[in-house]
């Protein structure tokens, strides 16, 4: 028997190896990013969950008789030094304001989950405000007061937390849920993210802030 063709079985072999592998990895890949708001659900008085065409789940729920909604959002454009996975988390509820106020740390005009640089005006930052935070509105005479903004800055004490909207549309807080690993991104140009669910620690206290916030801005209003 020729010895080519022990080789060439176990070349088929290896190759059969290797795609069921690959065929798992993936699968377990789309079930990880598919559950990766599954740790928090139970913060909320039922839900809803439905995938987005990253992978990602966007979820609907309530929590205080208010309703939030959360998105996974990866980030893998080149300019980035590593992509990023952002988590929006907004509490849509209509707001007695008459003007949008972004707040944003460390801007680059290149974020993909926000209208932050389309917006025409860019405010001042008041006293105990990050210098690296900008602010920008689409109108200043009506924007919210500073000294709520001042009440709430230490929310960018956290290097994580990227941008916070105050609008009539509602609240949103963004941060910064996960990095690619720098060693396989820059070796292996691989942007794995998602693999390990949001916690509940690390979201609870950004829907508390929200809350907060309304009551603030209920409290100002009324």
């Amino acid at each position: 028997m020729s010895p080519l063709v022990p080789l060439g079985l176990v070349l088929a072999a290896l190759g059969l190896w290797l795609g069921l592998r690959l065929l798992r990895e993936s699968r377990r890949r789309v079930a990880d990013r598919a559950g990766y708001f599954a740790d928090v659900k139970p913060l909320f008085d039922g839900g809803e969950t439905r995938l987005q065409p990253t992978g990602f789940p966007r979820m609907t729920g309530t929590r205080r008789d208010l309703s939030f909604d959360l998105q996974a959002l990866p980030d893998t454009l080149s300019f980035r030094k590593l992509p990023a996975l952002w988590v929006l988390v907004t509490l849509p509820e209509p707001m007695p304001l008459r003007a949008t106020l972004d707040l944003m740390a460390r801007p680059s005009g290149n974020e993909p989950f926000t209208r932050f640089a389309t917006l025409p005006q860019s405010l001042p930052a008041p006293p105990g405000l990050p210098a690296t935070v900008a602010i920008r509105t689409d109108d200043a005479d009506r924007a919210p007061l500073a000294n709520l903004i001042t009440a709430h800055a230490d929310l960018f004490d956290d290097p994580q937390v990227k941008e916070l909207v105050l609008s009539p549309k509602g609240l949103r807080i963004v941060i910064l849920a996960e990095e690619a690993d720098r060693g396989r991104f820059l070796i292996f140009r691989e942007a794995e993210m998602g693999r390990i669910p949001l916690s509940p620690a690390r979201l609870a206290p950004i829907l508390d802030r929200l809350v907060a916030l309304r009551e603030v801005i209920l409290k100002d209003q009324a």
